[in-house]
Formats: C-alpha cells, sequence, structure tokens
C-alpha cells in the first residue's frame, strides 16, 4: 500500500483531505541549558518540536529517532517517554486541507550528538528557547505537550532545589 512517499502520503491518495488518526511520535530536545529545540514549520509558519507520522512496522522509538534526525541533523542518544496526546486536543488541519487527530507519543531527549541541520522542505528555521520565553505562535496541537513539559520541568527543579536544601541541613 505504501510507496516511497510514506505511509500518510499513500493513505492521503485514497481519502483525500478527510479526516484521519495520524499514529506520530515528537520528541521534546533539551540541550544542557534546559531550553527547548523549537523550528519554524515552513507549511504554517509557526513554532513546533520535531516529530512525525509514523511508517509502517516502526515502533515509536524508530520513528521519533528518525523524525528527530531527519528534522534537525540531531542523533538522539537517549530517549525518555515523557506523555500522549490524542483526541480533539491534537485535532489539526494543515494548510493543504488534510486534517488529522493526531495520536502521539512525546519524549524527552536530553543526551543527542551531531549539530543542527534545517531540513528546508519542512522548516525554516531552528532555535533553542528558555521554557519560560516560549514563542507565542506555537503549532495549536503542540500547545499542550509544551504545557506539560514546562509544568513537569518546573516541579523537577523545585525538586532538586529542596533536595539541594536538604542536603544543606535546611
Amino acid at each position: 500500500m505504501t510507496d516511497d512517499t510514506g505511509y500518510i502520503m499513500s493513505l492521503r491518495k485514497l481519502v483525500g483531505h478527510r479526516p484521519i488518526i495520524m499514529t506520530a511520535a515528537a520528541v521534546l530536545i533539551l540541550n544542557d541549558k534546559n531550553q527547548l529545540l523549537l523550528q519554524r514549520r515552513s507549511d504554517n509558519g509557526m513554532w513546533a518540536y520535531p516529530g512525525g507520522s509514523m511508517e509502517l512496522g516502526e515502533s515509536f522509538e524508530e520513528c521519533a529517532r528518525r523524525e528527530a534526525y531527519e528534522e534537525t541533523g540531531l542523533k538522539c542518544l537517549e530517549l525518555k517517554f515523557f506523555t500522549t496526546a490524542s483526541g480533539k486536543d491534537v485535532h489539526y488541519i494543515y494548510p493543504n486541507g488534510d486534517e488529522i487527530y493526531a495520536a502521539e507519543v512525546s519524549f524527552i531527549c536530553e543526551k543527542y550528538e551531531g549539530s543542527l541541520k534545517l531540513q528546508e522542505s519542512e522548516a525554516s528555521e531552528q532555535r533553542f528557547f528558555d521554557l519560560d520565553k516560549l514563542p507565542e505562535d506555537i503549532t495549536p496541537n503542540n500547545v499542550g505537550v509544551i504545557k506539560e513539559l514546562t509544568d513537569y520541568m518546573k516541579k523537577k527543579g523545585q525538586a532538586v532545589m529542596k533536595e539541594n536544601l536538604k542536603g544543606q541541613g535546611r
């Protein structure tokens, strides 16, 4: 059923723009300053994290690693399961009219190698952002996961601070 364009594009030839459930994986890449890598998408001009649709026979981890590498040039050395997203919160209509409901697994990656390489067919810019200074124009179906990440990192930071204070006898 698939050809060289991939599973989703092959499926689109059969169903057109009708809504489909798109199984996907995403990677929240954090640098050593706990900044999040986002890329400005070429199709809608908004910021998004790396990720995309799963190919037949691929695991979520394989999909996440492939998408991160294809879109950023970074090889994820370690993936940590973070969250899932599905339902109306990740409904999206692409600028070309293709409609999806994503069923997405997101991973955190803090250990990677390589250097950023822009995949110009997908993005026009890539940048690491402080979690408290994220851009406002984030792709709508990424907003929920990014909010979960910022909440998680705040709690993680507070736990580290409490542990450090405890170690200092406070």
